[in-house]
Parts: C-alpha cells; structure tokens; sequence
C-alpha cells in the first residue's frame, strides 16, 4: 500500500512541479509519522527543525487521509500562507480536488449590520468617514468579506472595530443581515470542508465557546494538526481567563447609544446613562496611574482614588443596565446590549474589594481561585486605555479536559518544542500525559553555515555598562558580516541604548523597532544593502529573511521572562508553594524556547550562512548554562574575534 511519504520521494510529483523541492530524508519520515497518528487516532509531538518541509509532511497525509482535518497556525499571516499558498502546490502535486477553508475570528471579517451603525457609533471625523466609504465601496465586490483584502486601510486602524463584530456585540440569527453574513458563510464553507486552517486564538475560543460559539465544526474533526506549537501555552492562558477592557465598556456605551436611536427613540435617558459608563471609564484609567503599567490587581486594589473610581464606573455600569433591561423589548440589538452590561459588571466586580471574597477565595498574594484553579488578577495601563485581567496561573488542566472532548487525533509540531533534548516542559505545560514524541533535524549543515560566536570577559548582564560594552564587542563583528544583522534584545531599554551607541560608530543603516509598522521595517530590511535591525521580543520569531540580506544574529542577553510580570511571578510562586523550583522547572525552559526561535533566525535556506553571537556570559558561568547550549543547533562555537573574521573572509570567497 502506497504511503503518503512515497509522493514526496524522487520520483515524486513534487520534483517536477516544484522550481528547487528537493528531497529530505527527514521529511519523509515525519510524514510517516503525521500518518501513523492519523490513522490509529494518536498524539504526537513533533520537533521539525527549520528547512525540514514540515508542511508538507503534514498537508499531504491530511489530504490522503479523506478525514476532517483542523490545521491551526501560530499567526493569521501563517494561516494566509498555508491556504493560498502551500495547499494550492499540494493539490495540484497531487492532482487531487479536496474541499479546502480558511476560517478565522469574528474581527477579521466586515459586519454589514455594524457598516450600516457605524456612522452612528460615535464622532465621526473626515478621515473616519474616507474610510467609511472605502470599505462600503468593497463591501459590494467582496466575497468572503476578510478584511485583509483591503490592504489600503492599515490592519489597526481604528475603522475596523466599527465595521466588524464581537461575540459581545453579533446579533447572530435575529440580524436582519444574516443571510448574507461573512463569517457565518465562512463558518458553512468550514462546516462542509475536509482541511479547515485556522489560528490558534479561534481554535481555543471555540474550545471553550467562549467568544465564538462556533460549536459545530470542532466536535466534528477527527484531527488536529497545531503548527507553531510551542505558543500554544500563552494562547490558551489568554482565552482560559477573562478580561474586561476600556474598549469594550466605551464600545458598550456607543452601540447602546446607537440601537437607542435605531429603536428606542423615546429613551433619551439611555443616552445620558450609557455617556456616563464612558465617561467613569475614563476617570478609572486616570486613576491607574501612568500608562506602561503591568501589575498584579493587589499593588493597587487598596488605593483610595482606585476603588472609588471603580466604584464610581460599577455604579454607572449598574444604572445602564436597568435602563438598558427596560429597552431591552425594542430590539435585539439593545437585548444585547443589556446582555453584554450584565457580563461586565460580573467580570468587574471581582475585582471590587468589598465583594472580592464573595467572588474568589484568597489565597497567597493576588492568586485566587475560582472554578478553573488559580488564577491571578492583573492590569495594564496603555495612554488613554486599560484592560483587567483574570488568567490561570496553570492552564494544563484546563487544556487537558478540553481535548479529552473530542475523540481525535493530535499532532504538535514546531522547530522548538524540546528544553534539553527532551519534551517535559512543553507537555507538562498543555497537560499531555500518553503521546509519542519524535526529532527531525534540519536538513541544514550548521556545522559548515554557522558559527557561534560567546565573547568572554563581560560583566554580568545586571550591571549598568553591560549593554555599551556587549556593543563595543558586536562592533568588529558587525563589520566582518558588512552589517546584514538583526540585533535582538530583551528590552526596549537596551535596545535604545545600542542605537544610542551604534549611531555613532557604525555607518551602516540601523532600523530600529517603532520606527516603522513590522512588515514595513522587514521589507526596508531585505531591501537595503547592509542595514543593522534593532529588535526586542516580536523580532525573535516568526521572522524570515533568506539570503545575503541577513547572515548575523547579535542576541543581548539569556532572554528571561521578567519576574516583575504579574502573570509569570504568580506562576513562580504556585511552583514554590508546591515544592517545586521554579527557576529549573519553568523559567529555564521558557527562555531556552525563546533563545532556540532567536537563534532560529539566522539559517533559514540551504545556501544560508553567518554567525550568532550571543552576549551573556551565564552561558559558560552558570551550570544552567549548559542546557541552553545542549538545546541549540549543533555549531562550531569560539571566543575569538578573529575566528569570526574569518568565517566571514571565506563566506566572501565562496560568495565571489
């Protein structure tokens, strides 16, 4: 019997159709892999080392099987690649028609019921209003509605919450646009396809049916493939917890506002009451102080000016609520509405201190415990907005029972799952307990395309001169590679204090994160001749850049996770209470991930070559030290300069 590997080997569709495929032992065996679990409903964790084809290796098993396949991605960007992109050559290779969807969230469609109220969702200034006619314009040739084909508005531009819905604000069947609905003609295209790409925020929205409540399409998968599976973690502890934002009392307000004069007309007093949630809103986040604020809830709760203006902002939440129960008859659109104010006074008051014991049980510090285990209560404040935070401090419980609901297979896959050569921290994390686990190494020869570069003699990461004497260090490599480098840091701080430094000492071009939208910056990147790329953590991954434009990798320091972040000090201290190290168990493994996708960005194609160098020197003080070099990809490793220049002198020879 043929096996899904054999249309992958030499003789292979693939070798004709696709300009440069090449075969890769390790793919092959991955698809075998990807097989196997299809077919006797397994788990399986899967290392796929970058450059091993892992889409292919799990798209065509998926397509042969004829089974009902959920394929969820780290990003949107990723999921656009993988339907327009990377099914189309498989299909084709395969001269095989299967029914194909892409399905994402709510916001990423145009609602046509909220184009219609938008004009009335507040002021609406002559930008706002160009905009407004751009999108209706489009709205009459789409058809599927994804907002992204309208590339000419940026993706956060403050049009799209006008235009598109939330679960908190979608009338669902009552909406007189449903017939023609986006995301419910999506969401039928989904329901009746055999692969469906989705992400992994709609993925675990859906599980729980919390902001999506799109029930009929994962019950009915008899596999999941997660690519990118290593953020699944930080996903799932977002949507296993809640929020109450800013945004989303002001969006409560205006939508009252505007189904008030749809159909209410008479009710002049919901205006006034539903201006008055905006307003206290305000008020409340000039009570949290400065903006750049992350914090656990109990650092402030107690503050005077805090619970008077949250006391003040549940009041007026409160007086809307009545108001909106009474005009909640004239229309659906106002039921909701008086449905979303029930849900966020509940949501807000956990975090009243006069009803916080009636909510949650105290335990240590700001962790409380509800129906899901511990969680903590947190904020961050951003300039003229705020969002209250309840996440569980352990989300492997809660994934757990989730997937044991649907009888399915469960394949995991990214290029770094493993700490140390093993799979602990990342099933210990989503609660996988009975899976079979495998390593594909990268087809890539690091020992001949790379080297990596530890410094020594530089102070500890701590002291105040350790950023200007790492860059003093990079300055020789960053003229041996011609610049072509990306600069990675694990703060804006440092990251601000080497272009400080570098500005004046280099003469190629620096391109510093914030100065430009992320894809822009990328794109003035590849198309400049020796430019130097500043980033901090959104630069570590998901990045790709090929060739000659990128063949140095500085990374500033061991990138922990900051202790002071309320959510990681709250998961330290539930490991201690338990006995546990929380240093070894959770912040170790958690860096080495973030270091092997930062290292990850150097070699990303087989003629790809460079060095890395990584500054902190607890790689060779620390015993720690040793598991983050043992989870690397095996290359040469000096800390001589001139072992450097020299890789560099016999790239050029190779390249002229």
């Amino acid at each position: 019997m043929q096996r899904s590997s054999d249309y992958l080997g030499p003789d292979s569709p693939f070798c004709e159709q696709i300009p440069g495929y090449q075969v890769r032992e390790n793919q092959l065996a991955l698809c075998d892999a990807v097989e196997h679990s299809l077919k006797s409903g397994g788990v399986l964790a899967a290392e796929a080392g970058t450059g091993i084809g892992k889409t292919f290796a799990y798209l065509l098993p998926s397509i042969l099987s004829g089974k009902k396949v959920i394929i969820s991605t780290g990003t949107r960007h990723l999921q656009d690649q993988l339907f327009f992109t990377d099914l189309p050559r498989v299909t084709k290779a395969l001269s095989l028609q299967t029914s194909v969807a892409l399905l994402k969230g709510r916001s990423n469609y145009l609602c046509l019921h909220r184009l219609l109220m938008a004009p009335h969702l507040g002021f609406v200034n002559r930008e706002t209003k160009a905009f407004l006619n751009e999108v209706e314009e489009w709205s009459k040739l789409t058809q599927s509605g994804d907002i992204s084909e309208l590339s000419e508005i940026a993706e956060d531009s403050y049009i799209w919450p006008l235009v598109t819905s939330t679960a908190d604000n979608c009338l669902g069947g009552e909406c007189d646009k449903w017939d023609s609905c986006f995301i419910v003609n999506a969401r039928k295209k989904a329901q009746a396809a055999k692969i469906v790409v989705i992400n992994h925020h709609l993925l675990l929205a859906d599980m729980t049916l919390k902001n999506e409540g799109f029930s009929e399409l994962l019950p009915n998968a008899d596999a999941f493939i997660i690519d990118e599976a290593h953020q699944l973690h930080d996903v799932a502890a977002r949507f296993f917890g809640d929020v109450v934002s800013s945004r989303q009392l002001i969006s409560l307000a205006r939508d009252s506002i505007a189904e008030q004069v749809n159909d209410a007309s008479d009710m002049a007093e919901l205006r006034d009451y539903a201006e008055e949630v905006e307003k206290t809103a305000r008020d409340f986040r000039i009570a949290l102080g400065e903006s750049g604020l992350r914090e656990t809830w109990s650092k402030i709760q107690s503050k005077e000016a805090v619970q008077q203006a949250l006391k003040n902002l549940l009041s007026a939440l409160n007086d809307l609520l009545l108001v909106l129960q009474v005009a909640s008859e004239r229309g659906r659109g106002l039921e909701q509405c008086f449905e979303r104010a029930q849900s966020m006074v509940f949501r807000l008051t956990k975090f009243h201190s006069e009803s916080q014991q009636d909510t949650v049980t105290q335990t240590a510090s700001d962790n409380k415990v509800d129906e899901q285990g511990l969680s903590v209560l947190w904020y961050e404040t951003y300039t003229k907005s705020f969002m209250l935070h309840v996440t569980p401090i352990d989300v492997a419980k809660i994934f757990q029972q989730h997937t044991n609901n649907f009888s399915a297979s469960w394949i995991f896959t990214s290029a770094t799952l493993q700490v140390n050569k093993q799979f602990k921290h990342f099933s210990k994390n989503i609660g996988l307990q009975d899976f079979s686990s495998g390593v594909w190494d990268s087809p890539f020869n690091y020992q001949q395309q790379s080297l990596l570069y530890l410094p020594e003699q530089l102070p500890q990461p701590s002291e105040s001169s350790y950023t200007r004497e790492l860059m003093q260090r990079a300055l020789p490599v960053l003229q041996a590679s011609q610049g072509r480098a990306f600069v990675l840091f694990t703060s804006y701080y440092a990251m601000h204090q080497a272009h400080d430094y570098l500005k004046q000492m280099l003469s190629y071009e620096l391109l510093v994160q914030g100065d430009l939208p992320k894809h822009q910056l990328l794109e003035k990147f590849r198309e400049t001749d020796n430019a130097v790329l500043l980033g901090t953590a959104s630069f570590w991954e998901g990045v790709d850049v090929r060739g000659d434009s990128l063949s140095c990798v500085i990374i500033d320091k061991l990138p922990f996770a900051s202790p002071g972040d309320p959510v990681m000090q709250a998961r330290i201290d539930a490991i201690k209470q338990s006995g546990g190290q929380p240093f070894m168990e959770f912040q170790v493994p958690q860096a080495v991930i973030t270091l092997k996708q930062g290292v990850g960005r150097l070699i990303r194609d087989v003629n790809d070559s460079g060095v890395v160098m990584i500054g902190d020197p607890r790689l060779k003080q620390k015993a720690y030290g040793r598991i983050f070099l043992n989870s690397l990809p095996s290359m040469p490793v000096t800390s001589d300069i001139r072992e450097v220049e020299q890789f560099y002198s016999k790239r050029a020879e190779k390249i002229t």
